[in-house]
């Protein structure tokens, strides 16, 4: 259970607690049934403390004596409070004698269920029953007097364990701790490894696995305000797809140096070592000294040995930080910031995930990143992505963009174009391996190639973006200066001539190039099925028919073969072939490969990219007109010889080669009005006299 700050909940219900009005002590409200003193709650504190670090079992019982009987999961624990199956006259363990008289256990279960069970507010699975009980304290009348508050009945805060009289008004102070990240009992009793051991601090912790990987967590740990150790588990895609990225380099060449810039609790780079064991060398880096040293707890916790630690030979052979003697695999940790440690080592793998964008480490990345290695890049400033505070992006990205149908894809477009501009000033190129953006986040893993040559060749496809304000189309500018005036015939529309005024604006400058690889996204998805990651396999699978651009992809899956699966309505072939494309990575690297050799094979799919963007389906629809599903709608663009693929980035986009004129020349010849059935069931007399 939450633990309780007197500070916190002091300046968090201000407003909640008194619900008649006014202010001042005389409204403060209690946590259970009186307040405790300052003094009460340090010697508490320094008690829980102190039978946290006896055992297991007193730091379960300090940590869930705070939550009041009032709240529980199960209906089973409310009637748990008062023993049912005994005999006589029994008293309701949330209603005073006075308001409720002992009775017979049929009717206090009744009462149990119709009253304090359904009248309830919930939360993560938590519900706070209503409670009777004298809980909030006396208002003292004119006279001087205590008199008890007009409103009795109240509910417990399962966070704070404040107590509120209206449910609208817990509610809303329910939302407040979302929003300020303190959702404890989100995670109280959700560990998926029971509770082991306290926190140093004395704090209660959880244990959660993720992959086979075991991390402590502590409170509030899902916000960077309240603790240095932030773990979001919405970003568990994230991990997934950038440790396939990891495993596809691995099999091309191992050992690989590999840096976790930014470690928090070492999950991820903890999951690398773990999985991959001997073909990576992980660095786990962080410039907080809180978070350095929960990675090197985790670092035991997973049986995994810490390099250059002076606490890792105090683990004794077959001890619990071995395995028969042999530890699982080695990790460096460090305390230093991203951009120090980038400039003194070289890595073959780099992964970016700051708080927010991460242009302030891109030029240090790609600084001392070998030949051929990989970086991918995480940014969660969705804010500035998606056109949302564009004075942000202009400062962060030096891009100018406006909100569009295909947000998404040009946030990510607006990213690779500022990893192409600093790795170019590092005299060195990029081949695209992956841009995802899925739920609050955009992925970015390039492959850098060293050379003057290749870093031209990159900077040569960043564009400027003409966008067309009236029908949303959309082409990227040809190289070379031209006059203002031939602008708007680079777009296929006629909006400029049939309307008066500047009907287009010119958006970037944007990363023109492929988004993805579809070998490198082959050899990802044999890297998914081979270590059971059944999360990512679907947005795997509709990342290789959208590479191809193309509805029906053959595509390997694992040594099983000829076996069929459907995903996203889209059938896909699973095969068992000896090379997966021309950018496979499925064996290691030979000492005879050169790497002009891995240059052809890269420049070898130029002839294969995808085409920019994507039309949504509703978009674009026709009003008073039925459209067709979606995968029929692919079926019809795909006879009338157009490309076309679903794509990750909409639901409804529709990825083409086909421009927005044709694409609405496909959609509505495959209409139906939707008057025509409306108007013969309605009125079937008059459809009778027109026939005859």
């Amino acid at each position: 259970m939450a633990e309780f700050k007197e500070g916190d909940t002091e300046q968090l219900h201000q407003e909640d607690v008194d619900i008649e009005g006014g202010g001042g002590d005389s409204h403060t409200l209690d946590l259970a049934e009186s307040q405790p003193s300052e003094e009460d709650v340090c010697s508490t504190s320094t008690l829980v403390k102190t039978e946290a670090l006896a055992g297991d079992s007193d730091a379960k019982s300090a940590t869930t004596s705070d939550r009041h009987i009032s709240i529980q999961s199960k209906l089973e624990g409310l009637e748990g409070l008062t023993d049912l199956n005994g005999a006589g006259r029994k008293a309701c363990p949330l209603c005073p004698e006075e308001k409720f008289k002992a009775c017979y256990s049929h009717k206090l279960r009744r009462h149990l269920q119709n009253l304090h069970w359904k009248v309830y507010v919930e939360f993560e699975g938590q519900r706070m029953c209503i409670c009777h009980l004298p809980c909030r304290q006396l208002r003292p009348s004119l006279n001087g007097d205590q008199t008890p508050g007009r409103l009795v009945a109240h509910y417990h805060c399962v966070v704070c364990s404040v107590t509120i009289a209206r449910k609208t008004d817990m509610i809303s102070h329910l939302k407040r701790h979302v929003n300020k990240g303190e959702t404890e009992a989100s995670y109280t009793g959700s560990s998926d490894v029971p509770f082991e051991e306290p926190a140093p601090t004395g704090q209660a912790c959880e244990i959660m696995k993720e992959l086979g990987t075991n991390v402590q967590l502590l409170p509030n740990h899902t916000t960077p305000q309240k603790t240095d150790t932030y773990f979001n588990r919405k970003m568990k895609t994230n991990r997934q797809l950038v440790f396939c990225s990891l495993a596809v380099l691995a099999e091309e060449r191992n050992p690989l140096d590999c840096l976790d810039a930014f470690g928090a609790t070492g999950i991820m780079g903890l999951q690398w070592a773990k999985h991959l064991r001997s073909a990576v060398k992980v660095t786990i880096t962080d410039i907080n000294e809180a978070c350095v040293k929960m990675i090197r707890d985790n670092c035991h916790l997973n049986h995994i040995r810490v390099e250059g630690s002076r606490t890792s030979s105090r683990v004794p052979d077959g001890g619990p930080g071995d395995v028969e003697g042999v530890p699982i695999a080695t990790v460096e940790v460090a305390k230093m910031d991203a951009n120090v440690i980038m400039h003194l080592r070289p890595f073959d793998y780099i992964h970016l995930d700051p708080f927010g964008t991460a242009v302030n480490y891109l030029d240090s990345a790609f600084r001392n990143i070998r030949n051929l290695g990989i970086i991918s890049v995480t940014s969660t400033d969705t804010g500035s992505l998606y056109s949302k505070s564009l004075n942000v992006t202009l400062r962060h990205y030096g891009s100018n963009i406006v909100r569009t149908e295909y947000y998404k894809e040009l946030a990510a477009r607006m990213v690779l174009a500022t990893v192409a501009r600093s790795a170019a000033r590092c005299n060195k190129g990029i081949d695209v391996l992956l841009a995802v953006a899925v739920e609050h986040f955009v992925l970015v893993v390039v492959r850098v190639l060293r050379g003057p040559t290749q870093a031209d060749d990159s900077a040569k496809r960043i564009r400027q973006l003409l966008h067309c304000q009236w029908c949303e189309e959309r082409v990227f500018l040809k190289q070379g200066s031209m006059v203002e005036e031939n602008l708007y015939r680079q777009l296929p529309c006629n909006c400029h001539g049939s309307m008066p005024g500047k009907t287009a604006v010119e958006l970037g400058p944007l990363w023109s190039g492929p988004l993805f690889n579809t070998g490198f996204l082959r050899g990802m998805l044999f890297a998914a099925v081979q270590h059971s990651m059944e999360d990512i396999q679907p947005l795997v699978k509709t990342l290789i028919c959208e590479a191809e651009c193309t509805t029906l992809k053959s595509s390997v899956h694992g040594p099983t073969a000829l076996t069929n699966q459907v995903e996203c309505g889209v059938v896909i072939k699973v095969q068992k072939v000896d090379e997966c494309g021309p950018t496979d990575l499925s064996g290691k690297r030979k000492t005879g490969d050169e790497p002009g050799n891995v240059m052809k094979k890269l420049k070898s799919d130029a002839s294969l990219e995808h085409p920019p963007f994507y039309y949504s389906i509703h978009r674009h629809s026709i009003r008073g007109m039925n459209m067709p599903k979606l995968n029929k709608f692919l079926q019809y663009l795909t006879e009338a010889g157009f490309r076309v693929s679903r794509t990750h980035f909409d639901p409804t986009g529709v990825r083409t080669d086909a421009t927005l004129d044709q694409f609405k020349s496909v959609l509505t010849k495959y209409s139906v009005p939707t008057y025509t059935n409306t108007t013969a069931t309605q009125n079937p007399k008059e459809t009778v006299r027109v026939m005859e």
